[in-house]
């Protein structure tokens, strides 16, 4: 598997979750049970994206977030 793309660890952080949740990684033993939450649903869908389409969307999330003040 190759390295990451730059734009993810920005993601995640914007997102409050962890990179490795990003990549399908649930062998953590703080992962939750039970069916994903539509955030977490999100994301498994915008990591399937390409890395121009995934840096548009953290773009598009940074912005509401500066417009909202997080």
């Amino acid at each position: 598997m190759g390295d990451p793309d730059p734009s993810l660890p920005a993601l995640a952080r914007t997102l409050k979750v962890q990179v490795d949740e990003f990549l399908g990684d649930t062998t953590k033993s703080h992962a939750k049970r039970g069916p994903a939450s539509q955030l977490e649903r999100s994301i498994e869908r915008i990591n399937q994206l390409p890395k121009t389409k995934q840096r548009f969307v953290l773009q598009m999330l940074d912005t509401v977030l500066a417009q909202s003040g997080q």
